[in-house]
This record gives structure tokens, sequence and C-alpha cells, in this order.
């Protein structure tokens, strides 16, 4: 029983007594400093010292002293002296040093350790002296201790395995906090006392000292350092550089360098904070050329540290909501340039201007950046690098001055070279040019062209241009369930993101919020190129383990949710999508007033972002299982999904229709003649019944299923009745690449994953089925509104928002000059070619799209969706209206692919869509009539023309141009 007691003592005293803030309390005391509140904000013995003084520190030594003796003593009671359990009982005390006093406990398990083992705990004492005389540097310093405790310990107790764990796990705990806490002495607070300084200088020396050759963290010594060392150890060209941290003896490395008059130095900030993505901090902290001496050095190296505390910077924080942090000095080689200048990947100024912007003039970089002198400025089309070699890429430089184009077009890759570098983040770079290397001064994100937004995936949801009321309802939907699942995964550490900001709508097209994505894809674990993978279709590579550990309660809430995805739609299908949907179906629209099919639109949007949910949910779900199971999209059963069903059973239709009529005595070269024909006869008036209730049980499949405001197939019906035609007289034999019954041999794997692609397709149902009953609910409100006087004209609803059509339908606002301004926004915007797929920031919308030369090509690559190889004729169709004639010599290409497209894109020999991938509706199409299929060609239908003559490749989504 006492052993009980005892291992609560461990458990719950142990921790409490380890969070007990005693170093706090006494630095308060004697200095009235909290260090809860200065600089690292940890309560450790040594930012007692370093803040508090002489006396709290020896005084927090004393406290954290009894902490660890009074553990042994406390284990002792319940347990044998010496046993593994003080151990244990060390490693609780630690953890509750940790939590609740930001600290790592050394102290105390050094103490802790003299009492439980004094042979071992001298020992390692007297090698870790040795060791610190040795390293001089207190973060290897540290971990060599450790290392010696853990192996002192073990080797006297090496017939003990239990002890070996204990002694391990204690030194790994102690090293895992030393890595998650910074320590005080890298950071420069003011009114720190002089004496608590000189005591730690003895732990740096001139290999203490930090280089840009190191691997040095932003938030150590700021972003500026921390990209200069990355770039330099990548082998960019960057002049030799030192890193002086915040609170670092200036003595050490002043003793070190050597300035001259033929080797000037130049002293440069690297604040934490600077050159962030959201704040440059540009012009706020003092750089210093030309310096020729040491006394110039460590004047040079204050002033810069002083300039952090300046009013001027102080207010650039402050309005910016920046913490005040520390502000770490660079020292490098200073070059004597011949021509310098700054370059930008991207136009700051015309954010739709995807040129390389170049600012240049001959002699040093100040000139340049100083503001004096006005440079020569260029502008540069660069073609994509990932597609040529260096020696390859194309450029077009406009301007033109003393600068040589030849070294503009070497800055130009360069720039571009670091945006790729940096996952497509345009960059603001300063280089100079000695006569034969260009040395890079500085890169950092360009501030003001963040966030960056993409078309990629969201072009995919919600294609095309948008109308208002449609935005204003699906936005709210898709950001707040996006949000309720990475907040399932994130947990607290999704409480600073507003996911409200997920999507916006630019030239009335989708666009997802990509800085946002990457933001949140980092912190789920996933790497880097994430914000590559959203904006340019690069792949992910897999996550750590050590990431996939951290967010592993998160995900497996995740995988629950997953697990019974199936179960709970069944549910909702039952309790809630059934009913409704049957609901609404028994009520005459056109008998209802206005109010009762407002209360029926709510009613159907409380359902409907359940549905958004499941529709977002289950093609995640069945695209994870596929990645896991590796099944062939050719090897599934898609015969449920409702863009194959709607054709499947129109061309047994027309099969039947062949059967009862011979087709010789049909007389119709077209589809209205054919069904003009039909309902001449009895034969043909079955087949036309027929084909009412098909469209009864298809009508709500329509160009664009997403957008309200596009009318459905029940609506719009010529390009059905046209495929309805084509399937009458075609002789080629409709055919699909798999059946439900072809299944019945198939692997366990499969069939599973089968399962969750027939959820997919009944959420798809459900989905399309309640936006399409959302369309005619408004359609019949608009109606009477029309007859109360209070729209003008068909369509007016769509161009007003949700809330706004609430104001309109309780009082008689007049809202005639916004629907037209809203017309002629939305028209604008529709005409708009070369929409860019990638916008950064908040560009003037004002302002038309940039148009650029991107026919020239002879070979695209897209996604490959399909596999089979065609040879035929390009027709571009843009929306559904118009349509030309398709055959099987048909390479179809089209700006998106909807359920609704289904009837077209069957008839085609090939596709190719400016956006999706291998789950879209036109992919899914394509599989099932075997017709190869390019997806994710970017600007397709500006760069292909009608009756091209091409080669597509669904395999290797490659699409080569032959007849140009």
């Amino acid at each position: 029983m006492s052993q009980v007691w005892g291992l609560l003592i461990i458990l719950i005293i142990c921790p409490l007594l380890g969070g007990l803030p005693l170093i706090d309390w006494i630095t308060y005391g004697l200095s009235r400093k909290r260090l809860s509140k200065i600089g690292t904000r940890n309560i450790s013995v040594s930012a007692a010292f370093y803040h508090g003084g002489q006396l709290a520190g020896i005084f927090a030594v004393v406290s954290e002293a009894a902490k660890g003796i009074l553990t042994i003593l406390l284990t002792r009671v319940f347990f044998p002296s010496g046993s593994v359990w003080e151990l244990f009982a060390l490693c609780a005390l630690v953890l509750g040093r940790y939590w609740w006093g930001k600290g790592a406990g050394t102290t105390n398990v050094f103490w802790g350790v003299m009492v439980h083992d004094p042979i071992g705990g001298s020992l390692t004492l007297v090698l870790s002296l040795i060791s610190f005389t040795l390293f001089r540097d207190r973060k290897s310093g540290k971990l060599v201790v450790l290392f010696l405790l853990a192996l002192i310990l073990t080797l006297r107790h090496a017939n003990q395995p239990e002890y070996i764990i204990g002694a391990i796990a204690l030194a790994a705990l102690l090293a895992g906090i030393y890595q998650k806490i910074p320590d005080d002495l890298d950071l420069s607070q003011t009114n720190v006392n002089p004496e608590s300084k000189k005591m730690f200088r003895f732990f740096r020396g001139e290999q203490a000292i930090l280089s840009l050759n190191d691997s040095l963290k932003p938030q150590k010594v700021g972003q500026k350092a921390a990209t200069l060392s990355h770039l330099k150890r990548l082998g960019y060209a960057i002049p030799d550089g030192w890193v002086l941290p915040a609170g670092d003896d200036i003595q050490s490395l002043i003793s070190f360098l050597n300035p001259s008059i033929t080797e000037p130095l130049a002293v440069r900030s690297s604040a934490i904070g600077e050159d962030s993505e959201n704040a440059s901090a540009a012009g706020q902290y003092i750089s210093i050329l030309n310096i020729t001496n040491k006394e110039e050095l460590e004047s040079a190296i204050l002033a810069c540290q002083n300039s952090y505390n300046s009013p001027t910077a102080i207010r650039y924080r402050q309005d910016r909501q920046q913490k005040d942090t520390s502000m770490t000095v660079l020292i490098q080689k200073q070059i004597k340039g011949v021509f310098s200048g700054v370059a930008f990947s991207r136009d700051p100024v015309e954010q739709l201007n995807t040129n390389v912007v170049i600012e240049a003039l001959p002699g040093d970089a100040s000139l340049v950046v100083s503001g004096k002198v006005t440079p020569e400025r260029y502008q540069i089309e660069v073609s994509d690098l990932k597609e040529n070699n260096l020696d390859e890429i194309e450029v077009n430089i406009l301007g033109e001055g003393d600068v040589p184009l030849h070294l503009i077009k070497q800055v130009a890759i360069l720039s571009r070279q670091l945006e790729d570098l940096y996952q497509g983040k345009p960059q603001d770079i300063e280089w100079t040019y000695d006569g034969q290397t260009i040395w890079l001064l500085q890169s950092r994100a360009i501030t003001n062209l963040h966030p960056i937004w993409t078309r990629k995936i969201a072009a995919e949801v919600i294609p095309g241009v948008i109308h208002p009321l449609t935005w204003s309802i699906n936005q709210p939907l898709t950001c707040g369930v996006w949000g309720d699942i990475f907040q399932l995964v994130l947990g607290k550490r999704a409480q600073d993101l507003d996911f409200n900001q997920t999507a916006t709508l630019h030239f009335q097209r989708a666009y997802f919020n990509a800085s946002l994505l990457n933001t949140i894809f980092q912190r789920m674990g996933l790497p880097p190129e994430s914000l590559e993978f959203l904006t340019r279709g690069a792949k992910l590579s897999k996550p750590s383990v050590f990431s996939t550990l951290i967010n592993l309660p998160g995900l497996l809430r995740l995988a629950q949710r997953e697990w019974q995805l199936e179960k709970d739609f069944e549910q909702d299908k039952q309790h809630y999508f059934i009913p409704t949907l049957q609901e609404i179906e028994i009520h005459n629209l056109t008998n209802l007033s206005s109010k009762k099919i407002l209360n029926q639109i709510e009613q159907i949007l409380l359902v409907l972002k359940k549905a958004t949910y499941y529709s977002i949910l289950t093609p995640l779900s069945f695209a994870i299982r596929q990645a896991i199971l590796k099944v062939p999209f050719e090897d599934l059963d898609n015969s449920a999904a409702p863009e194959v069903a709607s054709v499947r059973s129109l061309a047994a239709l027309a099969e039947e229709l062949g059967h009862l009529l011979p087709i010789q005595t049909i007389k119709a070269d077209n589809f209205a003649a054919l069904f003009a024909h039909l309902s001449e006869v009895s034969e043909g008036k079955n087949i036309l019944n027929r084909f009412q209730k098909w469209l009864e049980c298809y009508g709500y499949l329509g160009e664009v299923g997403t957008d309200i405001a596009v009318p459905r197939w029940s609506e719009e019906q010529r390009p059905v009745k046209e495929l309805f035609f084509q399937f009458l007289f075609s002789s080629q034999p409709f055919f699909a690449t798999k059946s439900s019954d072809d299944l019945s041999t198939s692997s366990w794997p499969t069939l599973w994953l089968q399962k969750r692609l027939n959820l997919k397709n009944q959420t798809t149902e459900i989905y399309s089925k309640l936006l399409s009953y959302l369309r005619w609910h408004f359609v019949a409100l608009e109606e009477n509104l029309m007859i109360s006087g209070r729209l003008n004209q068909t369509g007016d609803i769509f161009f007003l928002k949700y809330d706004e059509i609430e104001k309109l339908t309780q009082v008689n606002h007049n809202f005639a000059d916004l629907i037209q301004q809203r017309r002629q926004e939305f028209q604008q915007n529709k005409d708009l070619t070369q929409v860019p797929y990638v916008v950064y920031g908040k560009p003037n919308l004002t302002n038309k799209p940039f148009i650029y030369n991107i026919s020239s090509r002879s070979k695209l690559q897209g996604i490959g969706a399909s596999p089979g190889q065609k040879i035929g004729i390009i027709k571009i169709v843009k929306t559904l209206q118009n349509l030309p004639n398709i055959d099987a010599q048909t390479i179809l290409v089209v700006p998106y692919t909807d359920s609704g497209w289904s009837a077209i894109l069957s008839r085609a020999g090939g596709i190719i869509a400016e956006v999706g991938g291998r789950l879209s509706h036109g992919a899914i199409i394509a599989r099932e009539y075997g017709i190869p299929a390019v997806m994710d060609v970017h600007h397709a239908t500006e760069i292909l023309k009608n009756d091209q003559l091409v080669r597509i490749d669904g395999q290797k989504g490659l699409i080569e141009i032959l007849d140009r």
C-alpha cells in the first residue's frame, strides 16, 4: 500500500512541486522584475542571474536545489534508497517544471542526482566541467553533460535494465526540453544586470561565434541572417558574414574580425520579425557601410542594436501588432559593386503583372535603395524555369540603360530561382555585381503580395464565373466546413486562424487562400512544399514521423470521423436528407407566398450545411483510401455516379427506341426534328414520356452544379436531347469500362474502396439535388418579386446576396442600381481571358489581367486523368450553349467539367480541361467511356485553337500540337 502512495507522490506531488514558481517570486522580491513577463519568459536559474543579479541567482539556486533534494527524500519514504523510482520522480518534477514554469529543471536534477547517487553525480560534475572548458558553448556543453549523466548512471547499474531505462528517460527528457525552450542568454533586454553578463562570458569563445556558414534559425537570429545562411549553404554567392545574437558579448567578435580599408565590413540588422511575410521593417533599423577599423565596428554594432528601440521602429512594430523581441546584428564583408540593384520576382505595384521587375544602377546597392537616385527600371518576362535548362530560358526585356542586358537576364532568372526555392513566394532581393560574380545581399518575401490566392482546386469545386447570390451562400458553407475539419485536427493550434478567409472571389472566380492553407498544412505536419502543391501542382512528400506523432490526437479524431462516415451519412440521410427532399418535392412553388418560399429556403440551407460536410469529406476519404490501397481507378465501378448513371440510362432509352422504330423510318437530321417526329407517332410518344421521366430523375444536373444561378437540364434540355439524338444514330456501341457485375471476383481492397466510392456518389447526388431545389426556390421567389415590382427582369435575384434578398422581401428596397452595376461587372469579368490561376495579395480588380504570349508552345503538360492516346481536331466549348458537332474525332477543350457536362463529354474522342484532377467529373466520364483525358491544363481554351490537329496522351498528361 505504501508503494501506491509513493506512485501518487510521483505522479501528483512531484509535478506540482516542480511547477511552484519560487524563482519568479524570489526575483520579483529582490529586483521587482517578473521573469514570466520579460526575456524569454522562462522562470529559470540562469534567467534569475541574468535579469535579477547575483543575489537573486543564488537564492534561485538554493530554492531549486531544495526541490530536487526534497523529491528524492520524499521518494525514499515509500521506496528503497537509490531505487529507479527516484529517477522517475525527478522526471515528474522536471515535467511539472516545464509545464508550469517553462524551465528545464537542470538545477533540480543536479542536486537530486547528487543525493540519489553521490559518486555518479560527482563523476558527472567533474567530467562536465572539463567538457565545458573544451566546448565553451552552453548548448553543446549541456548536451554533453546529459550524455555523461546517462552513461555514468547506466554503467554504475549495468545489471538493472529498468534503471538504465530510467536514466536514459531522464536525460532524453531534459534534452527534449532544451530544444523546446530558448536561452535567456540569447536575447538582449534593457536594464540587464551588468555583473550577470560577466558571469557567462566564459562560455563564449571563437568556437561559439556564429557565421553564415552555420545552420541558423530565424527565431534565434532573425529571418534575414537565417535566409542568407540557408542560401550560402546551398551554394549561392553570399558575402562572408558573422552573426551577433542579442545578448552576446561583442568583444569576442570584434577581436575576431579585422576590418581594414582594403577589406571593409558592413553592419546590418537582422531583428526577430524583420523580413517576415507580413512585415519587412525596411528602413526601420540602421545599416552602416565602409567600416575599416575595430573602433568603427564596435560603434556600428551598438548603433544598430540601439536602433531597435528607436521611436519609429517601436511604432512600426506596434502598428503591425508585433511583439518586442530582440535585435541580431549581421556583419558582412562589403562587396565593391560595379552594378547593383534590387529585383522583384513579381511586380509589387501592378500585382497582376507576373513579370520580374529590376531596378539597377552602376555602383553599390546602397544607391538604389537609398531613394536619392532614380534607378534604371527593367521588366522581364521569364519562361517557366522548370520546363527549361538555364541556358534555354527565354526572356523578354523591356527597358534600357547602362546596365548590361545579359546581367539583367541573369538577375531575373536568379529572382525566379529564389521564388521557386521558397515554394512560390514572391521574393524581393538585393544584389551587386563586382565584375565577375552576382552577389546576393538579401532575399525576403514581398509583403504586399501576401497572401497568395490560387484557383487550383477552387476552380474545380466552384468553376467559372460566380454570381453574388451563389457566393453569399457557398462561401460561408465551404469555409465553415473546412474550418471544422481543420479545427478537429489542430485543436488549440487553430485558435489564431481565420477560416472565413479560406476562399474569396477575384474576377468573379473562386480562389482559395494558399497561404492560409499552407500554414494549416504545415501545422498538420505536411512538408514545406505544400504551398507549391496548392499553386503549382507539385507533389507532396510524406510527413515526418515526428510531425505525425505531434498531430496524432487530431489525426485520430479525423480518422474516427472518416471511419464512421458511412454510418453517419446513413443516419443523416434518413433523418434529414430524404425527409427534406420529400417535403419540398410535394409543394407547388407557384402557389407559395414569398414568406413560405423563404422559410423553405432556410430549411434547405440548414440541411445543405450537413450535405456540404459530406461533399467535402467523402471525396477526401476516397482519395486517401485510394492512395493507400493503390487500387487503379479502372478497377472500380462508377456506374452509380450521377454523371454516369444519367448517360447510361439515356443510352438505354435510345437503344429501346431503336428496337421500337426502324431507324430508316425516322427522318431527322437534328435533335429538334427527332423530337418533333416522335410526338407524331404512338411509339414515339411513349419514348417521349419515358424521356420526361428521365428528366424528372436527372434534371437536377446542370452545366455548373455548384452555381445555383445556372439552369439545370430540366430547364435547358438541348445538351441532353442532342446526346439522345447521337445515341440513336451512332454506329458506335455504348460501353463502359466497368460495371457492378465485374466486381464479383475483385480483391478485398477493391471492394473496400468501392464502398467508399459508392458513398461519394450518394453524397454527390444529395448535394446536387439540394442545390437544384435551392435554385428553383429562388427562381420562384424571383417571379413573386417581379410581380410585386421589386425586381425588374429574370435573373436579377442572382445578383443580390442572400441577406439583401431577405431585406427585399420584408421592405421594398430599391436595388435596381446595385443589380445593374453587378450585372455589368459580372459580364466584364466573364469576358476576361487568361484570368490568372495565382493571385498575389489583394490586387486592384478594376485593372484587367495582363495578356501574355501563351500561344507559342508546342507541348502542354497537365494531369493524366484517363489513359489512352488520340489524334484529333480541337473544338473549344466554353459553355453548353451553341454547341458544335462533336464526334469521335473531336478533341474537346473545356474550361471545366461538371456533372452536367457529361452529355457532351461522352461524345468526344478526347478531353482537355483547364482545371480538375483524376477525381473530377470529366475524368470519371472519360474513364467510363475509355476516352483519353488530360486535366489541369492552364489557359487551354486560349492556347489551343479550333480545328488544330493535336495528339493527346491521357496516361502521361501530355498534349502535342501537330498543326500550328
